[in-house]
């Protein structure tokens, strides 16, 4: 028997897969979904209103790059015209003065801006293109008005060691939040994540500064960090619990119960051109398929804290286990958790050896800093020495 569920409270609308950058942490999925197949301005509209009836408070404008749709002007204009607060996480391209101060009067609630870095060389090559610069604009411009501003630092081990430079590039713009989110690792990220886990040494040392951030800035700027899933003792309760707060509405139309879920096999999911939102939301197969305890195995089943974090991730587990139904192995009490823990070991084995020999091979002043500290913040992060990595950089969709 299903148990009684809760109206979301979030869409999370996709707008296109359309982009330009080419992250290689990106969340979309390896298929992207081509310009073609995009719900028109009508269609979008309606679902607004059917997520507004259905109790949804706020609507997340992402992609891909939401600015690459032109009728992005009509989509916040109608969104604003269901009574939902807009929320847009953009890459700040493309994007002008004219455009900001549009987008503005057209009803934006929030502008959610993504970095790759604080230095340019590096965002440029996480991103596959040259945005660091725009971004920076972007935020003066950004101070002209009254908005509210989050930043998101999306970090891994190539970047994790600018933690005190992100966090002044924060303290400098209007933002009044700042994520620092660490890759969590699906779609692209998935794909590269041997380069891309940080090191436990970089881990620990982030974690003591950003709780000194915390400190220093309460009532100033809210600082949140979101640790990788691959190091946590306990699972996080992904996007709430499957289907249980949020719902995504792909670039073509599907709805899913998270970014991630089309990587389970089996599931069937629903259209909004053929169906209501809340038939969706309250019937369909893929929404109904994790939902409750019933599919849980042990230990979650009998686990005090199924409660709280829903045995993990689904999707996770599938990439990890090849079993949607198993516990989270990021769990230190799940069956699977060795496969996590072989994982980081051979990272950190690996990178610690090729620290140590371009250490000893490197001749006396001519050595990178293997650790970058900031007196000011009291800040010391880990970063090793390694050479860049063959990326799997996503591309457009055609």
């Amino acid at each position: 028997m299903n148990e009684p569920r809760s109206n979301p409270l979030a869409l999370i609308a996709e707008l296109t897969h359309r982009c330009p950058l080419h992250c290689v942490y990106c969340s979309n999925p390896l298929e992207l979904e081509a310009r073609t197949t995009e719900l028109s301005t009508e269609e979008w509209s309606r679902v607004f209103q059917e997520a507004a009836a259905l109790g949804v408070l706020q609507a997340d404008f992402t992609g891909g790059e939401p600015l690459t749709r032109p009728d992005i002007l009509d989509l916040i204009r109608a969104a604003r015209a269901a009574r939902l607060y807009v929320n847009l996480i953009t890459s700040g391209l493309p994007l002008d003065e004219s455009r900001l101060e549009a987008l503005v009067q057209a009803g934006l609630d929030h502008f959610q801006l993504s970095f790759q870095g604080a230095r340019e060389e590096v965002a440029n090559e996480i991103s596959g293109t040259r945005a660091h610069a725009q971004k920076l604009r972007v935020l003066e411009w950004l101070k002209r008005h009254r908005i509210a501003v989050t930043l998101n630092f999306v970090m891994h081990r190539r970047n994790i060691e600018q933690l005190p430079e992100m966090l002044s590039l924060a303290e400098s713009s209007s933002a009044s939040r700042v994520e620092f989110a660490n890759v969590q690792y699906y779609g692209w990220a998935f794909a590269n994540r041997d380069a891309l886990l940080p090191t436990r040494e970089q881990l620990t040392h982030s974690i003591d500064f950003l709780k000194k951030a915390q400190e220093r800035l309460a009532g100033k700027i809210k600082v949140e960090y979101i640790v990788p899933d691959y190091y946590a003792r306990f699972p996080k309760p992904c996007m709430g619990g499957w289907a249980r707060k949020l719902m995504l509405i792909t670039p073509s139309g599907e709805a899913l119960p998270c970014h991630a879920a089309k990587v389970i096999p089996g599931l069937a999911f629903e259209n909004v051109k053929n169906r209501h939102l809340s038939e969706i939301w309250e019937v369909s197969d893929a929404f109904e398929r994790f939902r409750g305890e019933s599919w849980m195995q042990e230990p979650c089943k009998t686990c005090d804290r199924r409660a709280l974090d829903f045995g993990g991730c689904r999707c996770q587990a599938f990439l990890l286990a090849a079993d949607a139904t198993a516990t989270d192995p990021v769990c230190s009490l799940a069956p699977q958790r060795p496969k996590v823990d072989a994982i980081l070991l051979t990272i950190n084995s690996r990178v610690a050896q090729a620290s140590a020999s371009a250490l000893t091979t490197t001749i006396s002043g001519d050595a990178t800093e293997p650790r970058r500290t900031d007196s000011s913040a009291g800040a010391s992060v880990a970063a090793p020495t390694e050479s860049k990595p063959a990326w799997r950089y996503r591309p457009n969709p055609s």
